[in-house]
Order: C-alpha cells, then structure tokens, then sequence
C-alpha cells in the first residue's frame, strides 16, 4: 500500500456573500482536482437546492484537493449564526482556519461569530482579503478591523501574527500585493502548506474517532463524519459508540470507511489519525459520541451545543384547504419527518404537545427554522406554523432572563435616524454608531430577540431596500419588559370561496391586500393589511348586482394595485400571536389560529 500523502486540515471562514463557495471552486480548478474537461458546477460546494437559490452555505460539508503531493482537506462552514450548532463541531476536526473578508465589507457580525470559537480552540489563521478589485475597496482599514477583531476576541500573540493575502475568487488569483490584478492561487496553496500545522496525533494508540456530522443514506444507514482522533481504522474492525459520560450507546463494525475526494465520497480500506472520514456500521451513534476501538473507555471531548433561543409549533394543517397541495399532512408524517431533522441536526429540539397535533420545534434563530419548514414543504408537506416566540430563562435569583442579539445595520445615512428610532421601541441599545464611507453609516445595538422579529420586513420598507442588518446571538441578560409588535391590523375574509375583482377593488382602501381575483380563500383567512389598529372582518366575494338598467356612466375597468406577496420568512415575521402561517408546497397564506369568529371572541375575552 502507498504512503498516504502529508496532510492539512483547514477551515474556511466567510460572512454571508464574500465570496467562499467561489474561491473554493478555483482552489478544485487550479488543484487539478477535476479534469480538464469534466463540467462541474459553479459554486460547487452549495450542493442542496436552498443553498443555491439563497447564496449561503446551511451545511457543513468537507470536501479534499491534492497540490504538489499534499492532501488539503477544506471543510465550508455555516456563515450564518443560526447554523452555529455546525460550526463549533467542524472547527475540531481542523488544525487551521482561512478567515476570507470582503475588501469593502470588511469583518462582518457572523464572521465575528465563527472566528471568535476558531480562535478560542487555538486555530492558527491565515487571512484573505477578497474581491480586492472592487472600486469601492478598502484593504488597509479592511486589514486594521481583522486585527481590532483578534484582539477584542483574546487571539494569543501567534494568531494576532497572521499571514494576510490578497485576492480575487472569481477571477483565481491571490498575491501578497494588495495592488495585484492578475496571477493564480499558488500563493495561497503555499500558504496552507506552510502555516498551517499537520495534524499531530498518536497513530499507535487504539483507534478513536468524533463523529462530527450526521446524515442518512439510502443504502448504508446512518454515516458518521469526524476526524480520526488516533490509530488506525480498516473495514470491517470492530468499534463502539460511548457518549459523553463513557457508557456504551452500541457496539459494531465499520462496514463502510469513506475518504473525501474532490466533492465525492470514495470507500478506502484504510483510514489513519489526522483523516477526515465517514463511517457507516452503527444504528444509534449521533454527532458529539465517541466511535473508537473496543478497548477505549475514555470519551473524546465534544464541544458544548449552543442553546435554542426561539421556537415555533409546527402543527397539522386543518385549513378547510387542507390536503389540496401536499400529500404529507398527517401527525404522524411531520412527527417522523421532524424527529429525522431532529436527529442529524443536533441544534434543533422537537417537543410532542399533548394533544399530538403539533409540536414545538426549537432551534437557533429564525432562518435555520425557515430552513426546515422551506424543505419540508419542497417534500411535499403541508403545515401550520405559528409565530416564533423566545425561550425565556432564569438568572441566579430566579429572575426572567431573555436571549439578546448583537444586530449592525449599515444604512445610507438619510435613513439613520429612522432606524434608530424604530430598534429603539424594539428596546434596542445603541452601542456604536460610525460612518462606513460612500455616505454610509454602520450602526450597532443589542436588542433583545423578542423585538427583532417581525422587524426585517419593516426595515426594508423604511431603508428603501438599501439597508443590510446583521444579527448575532450574543447572551442572555434580564427581562426588557412589553415591546410594541405590529401597528396594524389585518382583514379577515368573513367566507369561503374565490376573491372577486369588484369585491377587492372596493376593500383597497381599506390597506393593503395580500390576494388576487380568483385566488381561494376561506373564513378566517387573512387577505390584506388593515389600514388601522384594529382587525377588520370583510367580504372579498361580493360580486356586482346585475340589473336591467343600463347605468349613464359607463363602467370604469377595475385595475387593480398588484398584492403584497410575502415569502415563508417574511410571513412568519408577519403574524401575530393569534395568527398562522399555512404552508404548503403550492402557496404561504396567512389565517387566523381560531378560524371561526364566534371561537376567537371567546378567546380574546380569555385574555382580557
């Protein structure tokens, strides 16, 4: 059997959009990895469909390229704090990390986030500064916030010393020099070689291994991804699964040990300490157990989980359109779906109510349980969703505590004030404010999460759509007491039925209408925004009396404004309390929870 080729084990780090997918695809291009002419795709590393529509990066997935007789394996970590769950348990599998900044954007909160926990387990960095030929670059003061950022975040002496080039992804080339326009990724392949440690762990001791990632294949069950922690690993040897306290969960063999290669998984037969691999064999091992040797004992130390801050109740569509859409819409479906999603993705909590037609699923923030409803309804699931609401907790004095955000919003400064304002009705403290150049300001707070949902929609309309908001769980502190939620009120169509144009012509000036002509609606299904605090039921069905009398005027054609059409987050975002999203693989529409007028005055009397 031939050597196995000296390794490296790196991350990369990237905010949302800097450019991470890309510089990997030119890293696979330049490696040789793939043919000169195989056809492989851009932005590669998105493999699921949501990751493409959306340009981010939901799972982790580890991926290998061979350069000058070095086996790099690159692992592409979540940018998004929501999926923060994936990042503390990848970035133990690595000996370095690629921290990759916008050359105009510069350090962003969710780079923060995955930087700080890089840095923390002692990750030597090596930093790159991307799309360094925008015309609105600034690489220096780009440079200078990395550094603020290392120290703020404790970096030790050797990784304040960090290696920094400059490059662009798209076009595949890095250099030293800040003013290069041309070249290849040679400098940066160098760079990994040389900075970056290979791995030092023991390849005589007892096999021992950390599952990492989990995920289902069709045809060898459960596959655990980790690193090799120790020793050695053939086919076929038998191993056992011990959680975090020692006990055995199963024992087993190793029927399958897959390496990375490019985007593929390839069996080998053996794996050493210091690989990347995916194992199948066992039944009930998850992410964060020890997979090792019989005669191990002692369990490999995980990384700690972080905590769900909020949770919505997935419930059984009962929508007098249930069924039309989705073929998936009983308890039983979404019970085992969600226990699935529960099982390979560790940061969510499923929780069965008692009644046993919904469930409270909980999680890290509003996009990750977006993912999971967006791809359960792509399965062809239909759902109830209702708002999301925080999980509260306790201080030391048995005090009510809430999760807090660190939310920075670059705005054009006309609508500075404005956004200041609104984050403070939502309890927000202003905690920076500074302008960013190009008639920019960079303002920080930290909000309690409770008053940031809902906002988004509204700080699009207040920003003109110029405005980006970043957000980042930052702790749990005490109680803000009430904050204002939506101003408006909705309208309720009061039957059941298709809109009519004449009907919906008449209700514009009542606000706004999220529904159009021949669309089917149902009591109790919201169809517009009211333009007052209060809800307003309606009749969008009301057609024009036919007489036999001809009118003088002639009738005006009704042309009407085209509906407020949301999508699955800006609808969750939307409701209220007593409201629901339906979701289902066709359509999003909002409704109240209690379709029935009679039962929603009994409950509002409740609350009074």
């Amino acid at each position: 059997m031939s050597a196995p080729l000296p390794l490296r084990n790196i991350a990369i780090i990237a905010h949302v959009d800097h450019g991470k997918t890309t510089l990997v695809d030119q890293l696979f291009r330049q490696s040789g990895t793939f043919r000169d002419n195989q056809r492989i795709e851009e932005r590669a590393m998105d493999s699921n469909d949501l990751e493409k529509e959306r340009g981010i990066t939901i799972l982790a997935k580890p991926t290998s390229i061979e350069w000058n007789g070095y086996r790099i394996n690159i692992v592409d970590t979540p940018g998004h704090a929501d999926f923060g769950a994936e990042v503390e348990r990848i970035l133990s599998m690595v000996d370095g990390v690629v921290l990759l900044v916008d050359s105009s954007e510069g350090a962003m909160p969710q780079t923060k986030f995955v930087t700080g926990k890089a840095l923390g387990l002692g990750l030597k960095p090596i930093v790159v500064v991307n799309k360094i030929d925008r015309p609105d670059g600034r690489h220096a003061e780009v440079l200078d916030e990395v550094f603020d950022l290392f120290v703020s975040l404790d970096a030790n002496d050797e990784q304040l010393d960090f290696p920094t080039l400059y490059a662009s992804g798209r076009n595949g080339y890095a250099s030293y020099d800040p003013d290069a326009r041309e070249g290849n990724l040679t400098p940066l392949f160098e760079k990994i070689v040389e900075h970056v440690p290979a791995p030092d762990l023991d390849q005589d001791a007892p096999f021992s291994f950390l599952a990492t990632l989990l995920d289902r294949d069709n045809f060898m069950g459960r596959v655990l991804t980790g690193r090799v922690q120790s020793g050695k690993l053939k086919v076929n040897d038998p191993i056992r699964a011990i959680d975090a306290d020692g006990k055995v969960i199963e024992v087993g063999r190793a029927t399958k040990v897959l390496s990375f290669r490019g985007l593929d998984r390839v069996p080998v037969e053996e794996a050493r300490a210091g690989d990347i691999i995916a194992l199948a064999g066992l039944e009930k091992a998850t992410v964060s157990n020890t997979i090792a040797d019989p005669s191990v004992s002692v369990p490999i130390k995980a990384q700690p989980i972080d905590p769900p801050t909020l949770a919505m109740r997935f419930a059984v569509n009962d929508s007098p359109l249930a069924g039309r859409e989705g073929d998936k819409v009983t308890s039983r479906m979404i019970r085992d779906r969600l226990m699935r999603e529960a099982e390979t993705n560790v940061a969510i909590r499923v929780t069965e109510s008692a009644d046993r037609d919904s469930f409270e699923v909980a999680g890290r923030g509003e996009l990750q349980l977006g993912v999971v409803i967006e791809t359960m309804r792509r399965e062809g699931f239909e759902l109830g969703i209702s708002r999301p609401r925080v999980l509260f907790g306790k201080d030391e004095n048995g005090g009510r505590t809430e999760p807090y955000e660190t939310v920075v919003i670059d705005v054009d400064d006309e609508f500075s004030g404005t956004v200041v304002e609104k984050m403070q009705r939502r309890k927000a403290e202003l905690t920076d404010m500074r302008p960013s150049g190009a008639g920019k300001t960079r303002i920080t707070f930290s909000a309690p999460s409770r008053g940031l949902i809902g906002y988004h929609g509204e700080f699009l309309s207040d920003t003109r759509g110029t405005g980006i908001m970043n957000r980042l769980f930052e702790k749990y502190d005490a109680h803000k007491g009430p904050i204002e939620g939506r101003q408006n009120g909705v309208l309720i169509s009061n039957g059941t039925g298709e809109a009519v144009g004449y009907a919906l012509n008449s209700l514009e000036d009542r606000g706004i209408l999220f529904v159009k002509p021949q669309e089917k609606i149902y009591e109790g299904m919201i169809i517009g925004e009211n333009a007052k605090p209060d809800d307003l039921e309606v009749n969008p069905m009301k057609s024009k009396q036919l007489t036999n009398f001809r009118s003088t005027g002639k009738d005006d054609a009704i042309r009407l404004t085209p509906p407020r059409v949301m999508t699955l987050e800006q609808a969750i975002a939307y409701i209220d309390d007593d409201e629901m999203v339906e979701v289902t693989p066709q359509s999003i529409r909002l409704r109240k929870a209690f379709l029935d007028p009679n039962e929603r005055k009994k409950q509002s009397r409740k609350k009074d």
